[in-house]
């Protein structure tokens, strides 16, 4: 007689590997497939709260954000057919950001396949070339070891999202109790960091030491790696000018003395684009040197002497020919080289004074459009608004579209870290709401923002009814102005002001937002807009400010190719 007393469901095996990963929050939406699973979550001791979204885009895109600012990977699920299909948007951004989140897709039954059941799908041929792991959980016993493949495999290296699909029949089938253990190291990202090669850290140190206009240009890395402390001490013993691109907010705090602000097309201004094409080294940290950072591979100009800082060999060098590449963890990089900086005690690069000139000319600009009384509202009044009312440690999560530009070049971060989240691997319309769920969920101490235009709006605001059913406290604004405003820019600029299909009917975001049963304000003077933002972000549950604010394609936006 065969001994179960020592065996569970694989659906109770995925609940004990999530408890002892640590998982506390699960972002999904339930089907025919979960059942079992969803089971298992029922009957269960395990301390996870599940979060039930209205789609799976929104539960991927909580789940990223959530990863953002704990530090811990996010884990997101959905049924099988048209759930793995709609949850995919979420993997891609994730992993092309190089965040960690889970999606586990439950599926037909193993011995249903090719039969033509309702809602079967090749889900691991679907995720293959968009995930950085994925497989099928076609046995239940292996279901414990592919739990930790996946876990190992999304937080070490580059991080970047993984999958699993789990079968009906998996979900039934036996498991071994004592197969039900976690790698504690893969908890948490990154982790088993690769430390740097002390020879390009001394290579890298000589071409420092020739500089006289070291410029250092920051992506994503630095704030995934947790390198603030050390990007700081380094551009301080060096006085070095230290850029970023929009992911890279927070790798300084951008009222630091050595912090230039956001560069490339995207946020960039004429002086901080002079700043780079002036810079005799580039010092890439965590950051591809992609299109928009470098508008088009023209700025820096081919030719100045690299150094790239990247944990994946594949980065460095892919967009310019580098003079020294150390591929290695950002923090540990830059802490060996400011060790080796700080021995040599190598003369300062007058940093300082190229990012204060910078940023006064970007700010001359800027005061007068922010200051304005003009109606529509400006999107810069909008900036310097949020900026009185908002604490140092609040989160904003913004769509692309009207907010990125403005948020990217205008609001100055005043603490390092993980404070911005925008998705700017592809830029999907309708990801901040859920983004934002997500930071709040996982920083509940902290005034968290869901900043779009009302293009995005239309892509999410079902998820309004899940922001009031679990009382999460963000403030949502939204930038209205009835058009898909970056498309209708780029008519503007570059197709002879031929506008087509870009502009749709005006919608009154309170009223719908007040009908979810969120709290909401319409602002068209701009004199109401301080006071309903202060009211707003101090409401103690989910809030709504609709902003009529003037169209893309009519304000004097930080995006060079309009400007060009």
């Amino acid at each position: 007689m065969i001994d179960r007393r020592n065996e569970m469901t694989g659906a109770e095996a995925m609940v004990r590997m999530l408890q002892a990963y640590g998982v506390q929050h699960m972002f999904g939406l339930c089907g025919d497939t979960t059942l079992p699973f969803y089971d298992a979550l029922a009957r269960l001791d395990h301390d996870i709260t599940h979060f039930l979204t209205r789609d799976e885009r929104h539960a991927a895109y909580m789940a990223d954000a959530y990863a953002r600012v704990t530090g811990r990977p996010g884990v997101c699920e959905g049924p099988s057919g048209g759930g793995a299909t709609y949850i995919l948007p979420g993997l891609i951004e994730a992993n092309d950001s190089s965040v960690p989140i889970m999606a586990i897709t439950t599926d037909v039954a193993t011995t249903s396949r090719g039969k033509y059941p309702l809602t079967e799908l090749d889900q691991v041929s679907l995720m293959r070339p968009l995930t950085k792991w994925n497989t099928s959980l076609d046995q239940a016993a292996a279901l414990p070891a592919a739990m930790r493949q996946a876990f190992r495999a999304m937080t070490t290296g580059r991080p970047g999202s993984v999958h699993l699909a789990l079968p009906f029949d998996t979900q039934k089938g036996a498991v071994d109790e004592a197969e039900i253990w976690a790698d504690p190291r893969h908890r948490t990202f990154p982790a088993e960091r690769a430390a740097p090669d002390p020879r390009a850290v001394r290579d890298a140190a000589d071409v420092l030491a020739g500089a006289k206009q070291a410029l250092v240009i920051c992506g994503g890395g630095p704030v995934l790696a947790g390198a603030e402390a050390a990007l700081a001490g380094l551009a301080e013993a060096l006085d070095l000018a230290v850029a970023t691109t929009v992911s890279g907010q927070g790798s300084i705090a951008e009222t630091h003395p050595q912090a230039l602000g956001v560069v490339g097309s995207n946020g960039g201004v004429p002086a901080t684009r002079s700043a780079v094409d002036a810079a005799d080294v580039v010092v890439f940290i965590g950051c591809r040197a992609g299109s928009v950072t470098t508008e088009r591979w023209r700025s820096p100009v081919k030719g100045t002497a690299v150094i790239h800082i990247d944990s994946d060999p594949m980065v460095i060098g892919a967009n310019y020919a580098t003079d020294v590449a150390i591929c290695a963890d950002a923090k540990l990089a830059l802490e060996a080289l400011l060790a080796e900086v700080q021995r040599r005690d190598l003369p300062g690069q007058d940093g300082a004074a190229r990012a204060s000139a910078a940023w006064a000319a970007k700010l001359g600009d800027y005061q007068p459009l922010a200051d304005s009384a003009e109606t529509p509202i400006r999107p810069e009044a909008v900036m310097a608004a949020l900026m009185d009312v908002l604490d140092d440690d609040a989160v904003i999560c913004a769509d692309p579209g009207t907010p990125c530009p403005y948020f990217s070049a205008f609001y100055r971060w005043r603490r390092p870290g993980r404070n911005f989240i925008t998705n700017r691997a592809h830029g999907a319309l309708g990801y901040s709401l859920a983004a934002a769920m997500g930071a709040q969920v996982g920083r509940p101490g902290a005034k968290v923002l869901s900043v779009m235009g009302d293009g995005s709006f239309g892509f999410c605001c079902g998820e309004f009814e899940t922001l009031v059913r679990y009382n999460i406290p963000v403030t949502a604004i939204v930038f209205s102005n009835s058009v898909y405003g970056w498309i209708k820019a780029g008519q503007d600029a570059g197709f002879g002001q031929r506008y087509y299909n870009v502009d749709f009917n005006h919608t009154d975001h309170a009223a719908v937002a007040c009908a979810f049963g969120l709290k909401a304000w319409s602002v068209e003077d701009p004199a109401q807009l301080l006071p309903a933002l202060r009211e707003a972000i101090a409401h103690d549950g989910p809030t709504l400010v609709d902003v009529i604010s003037q169209p893309l394609h009519e304000t004097a936006a930080p995006v060079s190719e309009w400007v060009a």
